[in-house]
């Protein structure tokens, strides 16, 4: 039984998820030990698991108390698309969107909310302003808005925004929506380590950065600290004026190199820092 497992973690997981007094964990309602009892339960089946990077396999021994002699030190098997798709193939993934091709695509991706949680599953409030967004934006841009899939409710449509949202399935396949996108926005979702392999520019609309880093689960790193100069730099805002810039100028490409081989070392493609 080999375990892939979903993405390179910035949320805690499992047995490293800081301890709140009278916390629970809210989609089922089990306390810490119920919740870290199931893990446990999950761990022992599995004969190996894939750490994508080094990062991973360090959290993985701690929060799924694993041992290193069952993690694989290898790039996530899923990501093997990013890094060989082809022109062809996005420009039929872009046809099957309905995206024009003289529009540039902005992918909006943010993840589900541990407290945000009824009877039926995982629900979210969007907060973005597609409207603002539009007028900075202009016609240059066509935004595809994809929940993650555990989020329940829909999103209806404006018409006034018909020709610049397009509200994509929660059960879609990302892997299309990161190949076809010029640009990410999320917020806490591991989706900004696997968009990360095709080296385009990242932002990050975290509306709700103080709640969720010091109620919910608490993050592995501080995003205010060291990754920032890459992972964080970048940080979306309603009334932005320009994005970041696609050359990367003016960027410590011997500190990105730092980032990128303790997050992306495990993969297959072409960019040289030598050439930077």
């Amino acid at each position: 039984y080999l375990q892939t497992w979903h993405g390179t973690p910035l949320k805690r997981l499992a047995h490293d998820i800081v301890e709140v007094e009278n916390q629970t964990f809210y989609r089922s309602g089990m306390s810490r030990q119920q919740m870290t009892n199931t893990y446990d339960d999950d761990v022992a089946k599995y004969n190996y698991m894939i750490a994508p990077n080094p990062f991973s396999f360090e959290v993985f021994q701690s929060a799924f108390r694993i041992n290193p002699e069952r993690l694989i030190k290898t790039g996530y098997p899923r990501n093997d698309f990013l890094t060989n798709i082809t022109l062809e193939e996005i420009d039929a993934i872009k046809k099957r969107f309905a995206i024009p091709k003289d529009k540039k695509v902005l992918l909006y991706a943010p993840t589900w909310r541990d407290n945000s949680y009824n009877t039926r599953g995982y629900t979210f409030e969007l907060k973005a302003n597609f409207h603002r967004w539009k007028e900075v934006l202009g016609d240059e841009y066509i935004v595809l808005f994809k929940p993650h899939y555990l989020i329940i409710n829909k999103f209806e449509g404006d018409e006034s925004l018909k020709d610049f949202v397009i509200s994509v399935d929660a059960n879609a396949d990302i892997n299309d929506l990161y190949v076809i996108s010029d640009v990410l926005v999320t917020d806490y979702s591991s989706v900004f380590f696997d968009y990360a392999n095709l080296n385009r520019p990242m932002y990050f609309y975290m509306f709700d950065l103080e709640e969720y880093a010091d109620e919910l689960r608490g993050f592995y790193f501080d995003i205010y600290a060291e990754e920032r100069q890459y992972l964080f730099d970048h940080v979306w805002r309603q009334v932005a004026d320009k994005f970041y810039d696609p050359k990367m100028q003016g960027v410590d490409w011997e500190y990105y190199r730092k980032v990128y081989e303790k997050f992306l070392p495990y993969i297959n493609n072409n960019f040289d820092f030598a050439e930077m």
